[in-house]
C-alpha cells in the first residue's frame, strides 16, 4: 500500500493559470468554500501585496487538499523568468510536477524549459492543458504540438470531445467510458460513434506504451497478441511516468473548474508517492562519505529547509521537505550547515498564508517550523543521532546587476537590513559592497525581480530604495617612462616648509597595483622623510589625470631630491611626491583600463548567429564555441560595461532559453574615443 501522501508541484509559463488551479484543487476538496481570482488578488496562494498589485506569483507557496483519501500537499511555483530560483527549491521538496499548459496551439518556451528540466532529472511529470473555454483555445493541436517536441513520451490519457471547436468532454482511453463536462465535475454520456475508432487506436498506443515499462508487462503483450488488461495500463503508466519515459497529457480550465477533478484522481492513481521518490543526494558528517536519502519512516529525523518566509512582525517561518524520520515540537535537531543545534519550536502545515498548527511532521510531509534561530534556506536539519547533510539546492547565476541605495541617505541602514532579511528569503539574488566603487550591489536573474525587492522593502520595512546601472570600476594607468621633479617650498615667516624629490614613473609594479623603490645615496632625501613621499605618491594615485580613477601597476622609483635642515619636514615630502605625480602624468601617456569578464554563453543552435552578432557590437571577442544537444556554448570575453543590461537582451534574443556565467578575467586599454566619452562623463 502506497503511503497517502503526493507531493506536487504546478509549474509552467507565467500566466498558464498555475495559481488558479491551485485554488480548483482546494475548492474541490473542501479546503476553500469559494475560489478566489488571481485578477482579484483574493487566491490562497498568491496573498503578498506584491503579488495583489502585480497579478502574478512571486514566490512559492504551498497548501494541501485531502482527495480520495490521500494527502495531495500543491506547491504553486512562480511561471516569470525571474523567479527560476523558486523554481529551483519546490522541485527538491516534491517527488513529482504537473505541467500547467496554456490551450494556444504550441509549445511555450517556460512550459520547454520547465519539462527539459524534468525529463534531465527524472521528474514525474504530467501535462494539464489550461484554458480549453477560452475563445481561440485548441486542445488538439496543443496536444499535437507537446507530441511533436517530445514525441511517444506524451500519453493521451483522454480522448477530447470536440464541439463548436472547443473541448466538451473526454473518452477516458483506459476506461473507454465518456464524460462530458459540466462546472465542477463531469457527467457521463454515451461514446460519441465517430470516436469509437481513434478510442481503440489510442488505447493501443496506451497498450505498446505500458509494455515497454517493464519485461513482465511485454512478456504478457507478446503472449496475449498486443493486450494487455486496464489494470496493467494503469500500471505501466505508472512505471513509465516514474522513470520519467511516460508523460501523461489531459485538459480542463482552471477558472471554471472544468476537468480538474479528473487531474486529481489522475494524480492519486498515477503519480508517486514520497517512499517513491527518486533519492536524493547526501553526505554523512562523520565520516564525509556519499551517500543517497530515501523515504524511510524508520530511521533517525532528516529534512530541508527549501523556502524561508520573513515577516517583520510574526518571526521567521521555515518550509521543511521531511525525508526520514520524524519531528516533534521540543526536539533538538543538528544543522550541520551551521554546525549548530536548533530547538524546533512549533510545527504547522501550510495552507497559502494560514498556519495549521499539528504535533509531529513525518517523512514525506511538507510542513513549516516557526522561529528557527540560524536555520535558512537549503539548510539541512536532522537527528544528532545520524548526522547527515542533503545535497544543496542550486540557485541559478545571478547575472543581472544593478546598484541599490536608499531614496534618503537616513534610511542606508534600514534598506540594508531590509535587503538582508529578504536575502533569507530568497537566496537568488546577492547583495554584495563594491570596495572599489563604494556601491552596494545587488544581483538577481532580472529587473523585475529586483523591482520586487524594491516594493517588499517598502512594504515589509518601510523604507524606500532605487536602483541604477552599477558603476563600472575603471582604471587608469601610464604608458610612457618619465621623471619628474617635484618642489614644495613655503615660506610664511618662522619655520618654512621644504622638500624636493626626483622621481621615476613607469609601469610594471611588482603586485600589479603599486610599488615604491628608494634608490636614493648620500642622503639626499634623509631616510626619516622616505616614508612620507611614499605617503604622498599612495594617497596621489587615488585619483589620475583623465577622469579620476585609481591609477595602478605604477612603479615609483625615488632617486634624487633636496632638504633644509631647518625647514625640512614629513608634510612637505608628501605635498613634493604628489607635485612629482602631477607633473609625471602629463608626459607619461596615460590611459584608462577596464574591466574585460569572461563569460560562457548558452544558447540554442538557431539563435546562433544573432548573438554572435551582438557580442561583436559590445567589443566582444568570440574564443570558441562547441555544441551540445541543439545548443551552443560559446566562450568570449567582452568588457564589463558593455553587458550591463546583456541579461534581458539575451533573454530577447533566445526567447529567454538562452543562459550566461561570466568571471572577471582582466583589465584591458579603452579604445581612445570611449576613453573621451568617459572621461567627459566623469
Amino acid at each position: 500500500m502506497s503511503l497517502n501522501i503526493r507531493n506536487i508541484a504546478l509549474i509552467g509559463h507565467g500566466g498558464s493559470g498555475k495559481t488558479s488551479l491551485a485554488e480548483a484543487m482546494l475548492f474541490n476538496g473542501g479546503v476553500i468554500a469559494k475560489m478566489g481570482k488571481t485578477t482579484d488578488g483574493n487566491t490562497v496562494m498568491d496573498y503578498s501585496p506584491e503579488e495583489a498589485e502585480r497579478g502574478i506569483s512571486v514566490s512559492l507557496a504551498c497548501a494541501y487538499v485531502k482527495w480520495q483519501d490521500v494527502r495531495i500537499n500543491i506547491v504553486d511555483v512562480p511561471g516569470f523568468y525571474d523567479f527560476e530560483g523558486e523554481f529551483q527549491e519546490a522541485l527538491r521538496a516534491v517527488g513529482a510536477a504537473v505541467l500547467v499548459a496554456d490551450a494556444c496551439g504550441y509549445v511555450s518556451v517556460g512550459a520547454e524549459k520547465a519539462i527539459n528540466y524534468c525529463l534531465k532529472r527524472h521528474v514525474p511529470l504530467m501535462i494539464f492543458i489550461n484554458g480549453i473555454d477560452k475563445e481561440n483555445a485548441d486542445y488538439v493541436k496543443t496536444v499535437e504540438a507537446f507530441r511533436a517536441m517530445y514525441g511517444r513520451r506524451v500519453a493521451t490519457m483522454h480522448a477530447p470531445i470536440i464541439r463548436d471547436k472547443k473541448m466538451q468532454g473526454y473518452v477516458s482511453v483506459i476506461s473507454g467510458k465518456a464524460y462530458e463536462f459540466i462546472p465542477g465535475g463531469r457527467e457521463e454520456i454515451p461514446v460519441p460513434k465517430e470516436m469509437e475508432g481513434d478510442i481503440e487506436d489510442l488505447k493501443q498506443g496506451l497498450i505498446e506504451a505500458a509494455a515497454e515499462t517493464s519485461d513482465e508487462f511485454l512478456e504478457k503483450f507478446d503472449r496475449d497478441g498486443g493486450w494487455l488488461s486496464n489494470d496493467d495500463i494503469i500500471t505501466g503508466i505508472r512505471q513509465g511516468l516514474n522513470s520519467g519515459d511516460t508523460i501523461p497529457i489531459l485538459g480542463g480550465s482552471a477558472t471554471q473548474n472544468i476537468g480538474v477533478i479528473n487531474l486529481m484522481n489522475e494524480i492519486v492513481e498515477l503519480m508517486p508517492s514520497p517512499e517513491q521518490r527518486r533519492p536524493v543526494k547526501a553526505t554523512l558528517c562523520d565520516s564525509g562519505e556519499q551517500t543517497e536519502v530515501v523515504y524511510d519512516s524508520s530511521l533517525p529525523f532528516s529534512g530541508q529547509i527549501f523556502k524561508t518566509i520573513v515577516d517583520p512582525f510574526a518571526g521567521k517561518l521555515n518550509m521543511v521537505r521531511v525525508f526520514t524520520g520524524s519531528v516533534k515540537a521540543g526536539d533538538t535537531v543538528y544543522n550541520p550547515n551551521k554546525d549548530r543545534e536548533e530547538k524546533i519550536g512549533a510545527l504547522y502545515f501550510l495552507k497559502g498564508k494560514k498556519q495549521e498548527p499539528c504535533d509531529v511532521l513525518n517523512a514525506g510531509d511538507i510542513g513549516a517550523i516557526g522561529k528557527l534561530s540560524d536555520t535558512g534556506t537549503g539548510d539541512t536539519l536532522c537527528s544528532p543521532k545520524r548526522k547527515i547533510r542533503l545535497k544543496d539546492i542550486r540557485m541559478p547565476a545571478a547575472v543581472y546587476a544593478k546598484a541599490i541605495k536608499a531614496v534618503r541617505s537616513e534610511e542606508d541602514d534600514k534598506v540594508f537590513q531590509g535587503l538582508n532579511k529578504l536575502n533569507e528569503e530568497d537566496k537568488s539574488f546577492v547583495i554584495e559592497k563594491n570596495v572599489e566603487t563604494g556601491e552596494t550591489v545587488i544581483r538577481g536573474l532580472g529587473e523585475t525581480q529586483l523591482d520586487v525587492v524594491c516594493q517588499k522593502l517598502k512594504n515589509k520595512y518601510g523604507c524606500t530604495a532605487v536602483l541604477s546601472d552599477p558603476a563600472i570600476a575603471y582604471k587608469e594607468t601610464i604608458t610612457k617612462k618619465v621623471e619628474a621633479e617635484g618642489k614644495h617650498k613655503k615660506q610664511s615667516g618662522g619655520a618654512g616648509q621644504f622638500g624636493v624629490v626626483n622621481i621615476r614613473f613607469e609601469a610594471g609594479a611588482e603586485d600589479g597595483a603599486f610599488e615604491f623603490v628608494d634608490e636614493t645615496v648620500g642622503g639626499s632625501v634623509p631616510k626619516q622623510f622616505i616614508p612620507a613621499v611614499e605617503k604622498g605618491l599612495r594617497e596621489a594615485i587615488k585619483q589620475g589625470p583623465l577622469a579620476g580613477y585609481p591609477v595602478v601597476n605604477l612603479k615609483c622609483t625615488l632617486f634624487d631630491g633636496k632638504y633644509h635642515p631647518v625647514d625640512s619636514k614629513e608634510v612637505a615630502f608628501v605635498s613634493a611626491a604628489k607635485l612629482s605625480f602631477d607633473e609625471a602624468m602629463q608626459k607619461a601617456a596615460p590611459v584608462l583600463l577596464e574591466p574585460v569578464y569572461s563569460y560562457t554563453i548558452t544558447v540554442p543552435s538557431d539563435n546562433l548567429g544573432d548573438v554572435l552578432g551582438d557580442i561583436s557590437k559590445r567589443r566582444g571577442r568570440v574564443l570558441g564555441m562547441d555544441g551540445e544537444e541543439g545548443y551552443q556554448n560559446v566562450s568570449a570575453e567582452v568588457p564589463l560595461s558593455e553587458m550591463t543590461e546583456y541579461a534581458m537582451d539575451l533573454r530577447s534574443m533566445t526567447q529567454a532559453r538562452g543562459s550566461f556565467t561570466g568571471e572577471f578575467a582582466r583589465y584591458e586599454t579603452v579604445p581612445f574615443e570611449i576613453q573621451e566619452k568617459i572621461a567627459k562623463k566623469k
